[in-house]
């Protein structure tokens, strides 16, 4: 029978118990069920067996978040296109303060995260963000303190490996590069466009094929820029259209909306004042949550 002390352990908990679930699935919406799931079994436990709160519950939520994982492990193998992870409304923006944290809901380590195999995504998530020891750990994913510090190192050397230099990029540059590319894809401005995007950018879209979107990422500026502008070129041709700019995975990102259905969610990734990559987030299932900020946290 679940108690109020219960409820207020989780509740206090459960930034860090959402992120730590949402970084292993890269699933909003399925993070929410996996709290869910485990709020259930945590209201059974006695309280008087459970020394650390905090390990307790991450080992929790992440035996379920693996459950998850594995579930789902064909979806993604017969999934139409690229598979983006769903885009994350971030609620607060001191969030941006904590490198670590930032990094680790970026797209681009949601991507490269999925890389890894289920278990190794886990502890990767557990160790290099939470700073959670071995033991804890292995009691999470059901192995050997010896396996899992071998599987820790095995992820961190393959993310080392993938990753790109990550430098927070400061509030008013992404505001006015941002604000640069609108005008020069609304426009239609080729040259501006180019000045943006960095040589190799990139856009990829994810529509799960129930909506319309490139099936192959586009690489390459010129590539980049042509279909930016063919597609500002369509919206601005389609009645009731509207552009609002959020905060998504700590990036700024433009959500589209055809009358009031949300169509569409367009992250921005800056490197070194240049545009790196376009993620299109236009399957509706990953779209059914975004407009709920998210608290997240260490």
């Amino acid at each position: 029978m679940t108690t109020d002390e219960h409820a207020d352990r989780f509740t206090v908990l459960r930034p860090p118990l959402f992120t730590i679930v949402y970084e292993i699935l890269g699933s909003a919406t399925e993070s929410d069920d996996v709290l869910q799931d485990s709020y259930l079994r945590w209201a059974e436990v006695d309280l008087t067996t459970v020394r650390d709160t905090k390990s307790y519950l991450a080992r929790l939520v992440t035996r379920q978040a693996l459950n998850t994982a594995r579930a789902g492990a064909r979806r993604r193998e017969d999934y139409i296109g690229p598979w983006l992870p769903e885009p994350l409304l971030i609620d607060e923006h001191d969030a941006s303060a904590d490198v670590v944290l930032a990094e680790s809901v970026s797209m681009a380590m949601l991507v490269l995260l999925e890389t890894l195999t289920p278990d190794e995504r886990a502890v990767f998530v557990l160790r290099e963000v939470f700073g959670f020891d071995y033991a804890d750990i292995a009691a999470a994913v059901g192995k050997s303190v010896m396996t899992v510090r071998q599987v820790a190192h095995r992820a961190r050397e393959h993310v080392q490996a993938r990753r790109r230099r990550f430098e927070p990029v400061d509030a008013p540059k992404i505001t006015q590069i941002t604000e640069q590319f609108m005008t020069a894809a609304a426009t239609g401005d080729t040259e501006g466009l180019l000045s943006l995007l960095a040589p190799n950018a990139t856009w990829t879209a994810d529509s799960g094929g129930k909506a319309v979107a490139v099936r192959r990422p586009v690489v390459g500026a010129e590539n980049v820029a042509r279909c930016v502008i063919e597609l500002f070129h369509k919206a601005s041709r389609t009645p009731n259209l509207r552009t609002e700019m959020v905060n998504c995975n700590n990036t700024p990102a433009m959500a589209v909306y055809g009358g009031d259905q949300l169509a569409g969610v367009f992250l921005i990734e800056i490197s070194d004042d240049k545009i790196t990559n376009f993620y299109a987030i236009r399957n509706p299932d990953k779209l059914v949550t975004v407009a709920v900020p998210r608290r997240i946290s260490r």
